[in-house]
C-alpha cells in the first residue's frame, strides 16, 4: 500500500487544511469544494486526510459498514444484531470522472432477478463511502446523470437501485470532497450549493515557501515511509486534537448572538435559501470546539462565513467568487451585542443593503489609458479609430434570456441539455442486444425474445427462463451538449460603442445559455487584416466571458480569414472529440472588406461549412436607416438562417430552430 504523503508536511494552503480539519471534527459541516489552479496540493491534502479520521466501528461482513451501536435496519446485508462489531480505518473513496451509473449505485443482476427472483446486489462506490470521505477529483467535469445521483444521495442519506422494478436501499451518508480547476468550467448551482464550504487555492509566489515544498516533495519521493515517520508525531497530535474536539463538540454553545450574526450576514449577502445559515452555524460551532472553547465568538462566524458564503453568493457563473471582507466586518459589528440587545437595530442609510462602500463597475476607466482613438470615418460612416487602431472595449448591455438555438438530427455527443441525442439516459425509444454489459433492461423486449423458448428450455415453475442471449438494451433519446463556436466581427464596422455593447451583450446571453446547456464553447473574432481564436473549445464560459469583456474593436473586416480560422477550429475539434456536434454562431453585419474581392471570398468561405453541413446561425447586427441585408445572404451561403439582435430575445424567435432544420434538410 502506497504511503500518503502527511497532511501536517503540506506547506502553506492555512485556509484548505482547515476546512478539511472542521469536517473531520464535523461531518455534518457538509463537505468541502477546493478550487484553484493546478499543482497546488488540492488533491494531496485530501488524500492525506483519511490518515487523520478516527476508526470506524463497523459490523463484521457487512458490506455497507453500517454501525453496530444502530445497525440499519433495511440494509441489504442485514437484519443486524445491535453490539459488538470491529474497527477500521476511515476510507477515502474517489470517484472516477468517466464512471459509470452502475460503478457509482452498485449493479443488480437482472437475469437472476428475472429468473430467480434473487436481489443479487454489488456494492457501488457510495456503498463504499458511507460514513467515510467520498473524494471527486474535476468534479466539475463529472456528467449530469452522476451529479443527479450524488445530489440525491446527500439530501436522503441513501442511496435507492432501481431496475424495472427491483428496488434495493441501503445508507449513504458521506463527507463530499471535490476538487476543480475553474479554467475548465463551472460547477451546477444545485451541486455546488450542496458542499459546505469553499477554499480558493494558489501557489504561493514566496520564493522561500516554493523552496520548501519543493524540499518536502522530493525528500517524500526518494523515501515515502521514512518521509511520514518523520512527520509522524504531528500526524498523531493533528489526530488526538480532532478526537477531543469531537468529544468537546456537543458542549459548544451557539447564543442568540452568535446566531443573529450570521442571520445578519446571510441576509446582507443576499444568499439563496436557509442552507447557508445551516452551515456557517455548524462551522462556528465546529471552529470553536477546534479551538477548546464551549462558546462560538464573533471571530468564529467571521471564519465561518469566508468559508461557506462566497460560492453561494453567484448568480451566475461569470460572477467571481469571494466576499468583501469590509462588508463583512460592518455587519458583524453591527450585529455583535449581547444576547440581551434588541434584535432590530436600524441599519441606516449606509448599512446593508444601502448605498455606500462598493464601487462601481461602471465607473472603471476604459482601456489602457495609452491608446486613445482619433475618430475618422469607419466603414458605416460612424466615426472610428484611424487605420487599424481600436477603440478601448466596450462594456456588455445586460444580458437576457434567449431561445434555444439547437443542431438538426439525432446526435450521440456528451450529456447536455441542448440538442437531440441518443444518449444512456432519457426516454425510451427502442431496445437492441447489448453491446458489453447490460445498464438500462428493456423488460418488454427482454420478455418477448425468451417467451418462446420457454418450454424447449425445460420451464416447470414461476420464473422465467432467461438467457444471456434473451436481454435486451434499452434505446433512449435525450439530449447533449454541442461545441458552440462563437465568430465575432471587431471590425470597425462594428465599432459603434452602442452597437458593439449590445452584441457583446447578445453572446453573453448565449455564453449563459451555453453554461446552463452544458456545451463546450469557443471564440473566434476577426478585425483588421487577420482573425484570432480568442478562446479554443473549452467547457469554461467564463473564460469565453473574460475574452469578450476586453475583445477591441477597430479596422477593417476581415470576414473570410474570420470564416477559414473558424473552419480550421472545427476541424481541429473534430479530430478531438469527433461525437459532439457543432453549431458556429456568426455575430457580424455582413460586410467585407480588405483584400481582392472580400465578398466573393467570404462567401466562398462560407460555403465551406454548408458542404460539411455544420449547423450555423448568423446573428445580424446591422442598423440604422438603410440596411443591405448582408448577413442574410452571408447566412444562405453557410447553409442556415439569419436573426437580428433584437429577435434573440425569449419568444421572438420561435421558428428559428425551425429554419434551421429545414434548411438543413
Amino acid at each position: 500500500m502506497t504511503t500518503p504523503f502527511p497532511f501536517t508536511a503540506v506547506v502553506g494552503q492555512d485556509d484548505l487544511r482547515l476546512a478539511l480539519l472542521l469536517n473531520a471534527v464535523s461531518p455534518a459541516v457538509g463537505g468541502v469544494l477546493v478550487r484553484g489552479e493546478k499543482g497546488t496540493a488540492k488533491s494531496t491534502a485530501v488524500r492525506a486526510l483519511s490518515a487523520l479520521l478516527p476508526e470506524v466501528p463497523v459490523v463484521p461482513g457487512c458490506r455497507f459498514s453500517c454501525d453496530p451501536a444502530s445497525p440499519d435496519p433495511g440494509c441489504p446485508d442485514g437484519p443486524h444484531e445491535a453490539g459488538g462489531g470491529a474497527e477500521r480505518p476511515a476510507r477515502m473513496v474517489e470517484l472516477p470522472v468517466g464512471a459509470s451509473e452502475d460503478r457509482l449505485v452498485g449493479a443488480l443482476d437482472i437475469e437472476r432477478a428475472l429468473s430467480e427472483g434473487v436481489k443479487a446486489f454489488e456494492p457501488g462506490l457510495l456503498a463504499d463511502a458511507h460514513r467515510g470521505i467520498l473524494y471527486v477529483d474535476e468534479v466539475n467535469l463529472l456528467h449530469d446523470h452522476l451529479v443527479d445521483l450524488l445530489l440525491d444521495a446527500a439530501a436522503m442519506g441513501a442511496s435507492y437501485v432501481e431496475r424495472e422494478g427491483v428496488s434495493v436501499r441501503h445508507a449513504a451518508r458521506f463527507l463530499l470532497v471535490g476538487t476543480m480547476n475553474p479554467e475548465e468550467g463551472e460547477l451546477r448551482p444545485q451541486l455546488l450549493d450542496r458542499f459546505g464550504l469553499t477554499v480558493e487555492v494558489a501557489a504561493s509566489r514566496e520564493p522561500d515557501q516554493r523552496v520548501e515544498v519543493v524540499r518536502r516533495r522530493l525528500a517524500y519521493d526518494d523515501d515515502p515511509a521514512a518521509f511520514a515517520a518523520r512527520w509522524a508525531e504531528e500526524e498523531a497530535a493533528v489526530r488526538a486534537r480532532i478526537v477531543a474536539a469531537r468529544e468537546l463538540l456537543p458542549s459548544v454553545r451557539l447564543g442568540d448572538g452568535a446566531l443573529r450574526q450570521i442571520a445578519a450576514t446571510c441576509a446582507a449577502f443576499e444568499v439563496d435559501g436557509m442552507r447557508a445559515d445551516i452551515v456557517m452555524a455548524r462551522t462556528a460551532t465546529a471552529l470553536a470546539a477546534w479551538a477548546g472553547r464551549t462558546d462560538v465568538l464573533a471571530e468564529d462566524v467571521r471564519q465561518a462565513a469566508l468559508l461557506a458564503l462566497p460560492h453561494r453568493r453567484r448568480r451566475n457563473p461569470f460572477d467571481a467568487p469571494g466576499l468583501d471582507e469590509d462588508k463583512l466586518d460592518e455587519t458583524l459589528e453591527e450585529f455583535g451585542g449581547s444576547d440581551d440587545d434588541d434584535p432590530d437595530p436600524d441599519p441606516g442609510p449606509d448599512g446593508p443593503g444601502g448605498g455606500g462602500g462598493q464601487p462601481e463597475p461602471d465607473d472603471a476607466p476604459q482601456g489602457d489609458g495609452d491608446t486613445a482613438a482619433r475618430p475618422e470615418a469607419g466603414e458605416d460612416g460612424q466615426p472610428q479609430p484611424s487605420g487599424a487602431g481600436e477603440q478601448s472595449p466596450a462594456r456588455a448591455s445586460e444580458p437576457f434570456r434567449t431561445k434555444v438555438l439547437s443542431v438538426p438530427g439525432i446526435g450521440e455527443g456528451a450529456s447536455g441539455r441542448r440538442s437531440r441525442a441518443r444518449t444512456e439516459h432519457g426516454r425510451t425509444t427502442g431496445a437492441r442486444r447489448p453491446r458489453g454489459a447490460l445498464t438500462k433492461l428493456h423488460l418488454a423486449a427482454t420478455v418477448q425474445a425468451a417467451a418462446p423458448h420457454q418450454r424447449a428450455r425445460g420451464r416447470s415453475g414461476p420464473g422465467l427462463v432467461v438467457r444471456r442471449d434473451d436481454l435486451r438494451q434499452a434505446t433512449r433519446e435525450g439530449r447533449e451538449g454541442n461545441l458552440v463556436l462563437f465568430v465575432v466581427d471587431a471590425s470597425g464596422s462594428m465599432a459603434a460603442r452602442q452597437r458593439m455593447s449590445a452584441v457583446k451583450g447578445a453572446v453573453l446571453s448565449l455564453l449563459l445559455d451555453a453554461y446552463q446547456r452544458r456545451d463546450k464553447v469557443g471564440l473566434v473574432t476577426f478585425r483588421g487584416t487577420d482573425a484570432d481564436v480568442a478562446l479554443p473549445p473549452t467547457s469554461s464560459v467564463d473564460a469565453a466571458a473574460a475574452r469578450l469583456e476586453t475583445l477591441p474593436t477597430g479596422g477593417r473586416t476581415p470576414l473570410a480569414a474570420g470564416l477559414l480560422r473558424a473552419h480550421d477550429v472545427l476541424r481541429v475539434e473534430r479530430l478531438r472529440d469527433p461525437a459532439r456536434r457543432p453549431l458556429v454562431v456568426l455575430v457580424t453585419d455582413g460586410r467585407a472588406t480588405g483584400g481582392p474581392e472580400p465578398v466573393a471570398l467570404a462567401g466562398r468561405a462560407a460555403r465551406l461549412f454548408a458542404a460539411d453541413s455544420v449547423a450555423s446561425v448568423v446573428v445580424d447586427c446591422e442598423s440604422g436607416p438603410v440596411r443591405l441585408g448582408l448577413a442574410g445572404q452571408l447566412a444562405g451561403e453557410l447553409g442556415g438562417t439569419a436573426v437580428t439582435l433584437d429577435e434573440l430575445r425569449a419568444d421572438s424567435i420561435a421558428g428559428l430552430v425551425k429554419d434551421v432544420q429545414r434548411r438543413a434538410a
